[in-house]
């Protein structure tokens, strides 16, 4: 004895709902992105032409009150005094030997002072960049720009 259905089940799947899931879930990290603001120092860098791409592992933050604060990779900026800032530049340095430190100084600090711990880092055998904002185009200088515009 066959038996037959009296409905005839439908092998359609309807995407409504899952649209509406993926909709909501897009406005709401939409909205909660714009409440995270980073926790970083008020440090109004110098501007530069030049700029490379690679992220330093370690950070040196000298504020315009001179003020130093150093962090490593993705942690909050703590405050250091400076006859500790080469014991945590070389313990950081042992950890990621490959990487480099950014010395982010504000750019009313004296001249004298970023020279000063540039030059702790080069006693250490540290490598330490000094970190810039890229310059407005209208600042790079004629000659590199005509250089620039040229075809190759």
């Amino acid at each position: 004895m066959a038996l037959k259905r009296q409905h005839e089940i439908s092998a359609t799947f309807s995407m409504a709902s899952m649209t509406d899931v993926i909709f909501l879930l897009l406005v709401f990290f939409m909205v909660t992105s714009t409440f995270v603001f980073p926790t970083a120092l008020e440090v109004n860098l110098p501007q530069s032409s030049e700029q490379t791409a690679i992220k330093p592992g370690t950070r040196v933050y000298l504020d315009k009150e001179l003020q130093l604060f150093v962090s490593h990779d993705k942690e909050e900026p703590q405050a250091i005094h400076i006859n500790n800032l080469v014991t945590y530049l070389v313990t950081m340095q042992v950890q990621a030997p490959e990487s480099f430190i950014a010395l982010y100084a504000d750019e009313e600090v004296p001249y004298g002072k970023v020279i000063e711990i540039l030059n702790l880092a080069a006693q250490n055998n540290l490598k330490m960049v000094l970190a810039t904002k890229p310059a407005p185009s209208s600042a790079t200088p004629v000659a590199q720009q005509a250089s620039t515009n040229q075809p190759s």
